[in-house]
């Protein structure tokens, strides 16, 4: 599936870089010519013989290499062809800038993590580094505020309902530990965390955060082709007017999220122009004039329209999106969460499904792409450091699947334990499914706190 984004500014003029040279293929094995010498007339005869013998030599060895040649070329054809995957090999390490691709630095462990047991209550549980077992949170010191961290530190965008649970209405295995927040100190760090055999209160805290990152109807079908009703309950269609201008996600009822870029060149529309389509599959069923108004645009205040850097924008809709098995949110990724280079994602959208440019989808389209490192899609093979720390880079380096026109703003996902997380937001690229030019994300993970704290702007949470 080829899914070119609406952006190419950042890599035209760098066409020049991408070519290996101009060189012919013979050009490496031609050798300057040798300044012959004065023959005297006693060593011709000689010199004569001499030459022949090694013209003699010179085409016994040049025969026996063509048929050694021959013989491998008809015998073992397969030692011959690449093989799947080389490409993608051969650019590692032909780049230069890339020599230290697969040098990978540890990550350092989180200190503290935490989790929500569905299973038991929606039971709150820290890890400590230090203790690797997982600890339920004694009630005292909690407040809504912690709660409502909590949910952000899990990629959720905000706490719904929080709660003291006693010890004594649930069943606990006699060996689980507690934790408990130190009054005197602040965040989340692990010397705030103090370990309890038991709670003083005989209370414990139960959360829920807002819903995200789930398939209710997930279907199994393959990259590249039509995507049925709720597979990707998040993927909304920006339009202006009746007409399809770009991809998104949902975040919450009444915000979702695109990129700057789709609503950057048409800054001087009509608000009142702009609509949200959630839980479409075709565009033919849409009418004008359905689907969300758009009651506020938030573009990134550093958004650059040369490179495209900062390409994210917040939609907030006028009436809230009605959720259902075909309409949901996707979770945003979790605080410091790394997303390894090689993981396999999806792209989703209504964009172009050739390199021409002349046919766009009716029908929601989706395709695997595996993440790239951002080192090797800065190499001077691939788009020679265009790309800042806002972006990341999927795709194939021979191109066989991407994003395209028309899939701008849209989801990149990657499945984390379950749940589906929104880890770019589909921005620029060269060309569609391009060798050597895989399509460039907004990395998600850079704009968690602007995300946060421009859509906290709905209800306070509820105690239950």
């Amino acid at each position: 599936m080829s899914l070119v984004q609406d952006g190419q500014a950042p890599t035209e003029a760098q066409d020049a870089e991408d070519g290996l040279g101009s060189a012919e293929p013979g050009d490496l094995l031609r050798r300057p010519e040798t300044q012959q010498q004065p023959i005297s007339g006693a060593g011709r005869w000689c010199a004569g013989r001499r030459s022949w013998a090694v013209l003699g030599a010179l085409g016994l060895l040049a025969g026996a290499g063509v048929g050694s040649w021959l013989l491998v070329l008809y015998l073992w054809p397969a030692a011959s062809q690449p093989t799947p995957g080389t490409l993608q090999d051969e650019m590692t390490l032909n780049c230069s800038e890339a020599s230290s691709e697969e040098t990978l630095l540890p990550s350092n462990p989180r200190t503290v993590s935490f989790r929500i047991n569905t299973s038991e209550d929606f039971l709150l549980e820290v890890q400590l580094r230090a203790r690797p077992s997982w600890l339920l949170v004694c009630y005292e010191g909690w407040s809504s505020a912690l709660g409502a961290r909590v949910c952000r530190s899990l990629g959720h965008l905000r706490l719904t309902h929080h709660k003291a649970v006693n010890l004594s209405d649930i069943r606990l295995n006699s060996s689980r530990e507690f934790a408990q927040l130190s009054p005197r100190l602040e965040g989340f760090l692990e010397e705030v965390w103090q370990p309890r055999v038991r709670c003083a209160s005989g209370q414990i805290v139960s959360l829920k955060c807002s819903e995200c990152g789930a398939r209710p109807l997930a279907s199994r079908i393959v990259g590249g082709q039509a995507a049925a009703p709720g597979r990707w309950p998040w993927q909304a269609s920006v339009a202006l007017g009746s007409r399809h201008t770009c991809g998104a996600s949902v975040l919450r009822p009444r915000w979702v999220v695109t990129a700057a870029h789709c609503t950057h060149s048409f800054r001087l529309s009509r608000l009142s122009n702009w609509r949200v389509h959630a839980g479409l599959v075709s565009h033919s069923t849409v009418r004008p004039y359905q689907g969300a108004a758009v009651e506020r645009i938030i573009a990134h205040p550093l958004y650059s329209a040369q490179n495209h850097d900062y390409d994210v924008a917040l939609l907030r809709l006028r009436t809230p999106l009605h959720f259902s098995d075909t309409v949901g949110a996707v979770c945003l990724p979790a605080e410091e969460q790394d997303f390894p280079r090689g993981l396999e994602c999806w792209v989703s959208g209504w964009g172009h499904t050739d390199s021409s440019h002349t046919h766009s989808s009716d029908v929601l389209q989706d395709a695997l792409v595996p993440l790239l490192s951002t080192q090797l899609c800065n190499s001077s093979c691939v788009y020679s450091g265009a790309l800042t720390p806002r972006m990341l880079c999927a795709g194939y380096l021979d191109g066989r699947a991407d994003a395209c026109q028309g899939d701008s703003g849209g989801p990149l996902v990657c499945l984390d334990e379950g749940t589906w997380r929104l880890v770019g937001v589909v921005s620029w690229g060269h060309g569609c499914a391009e060798p050597s030019h895989p399509g460039v994300y907004a990395k998600v993970a850079e704009f968690l706190d602007w995300i946060q704290d421009t859509a906290a702007q709905d209800s306070l949470p509820q105690c239950y």
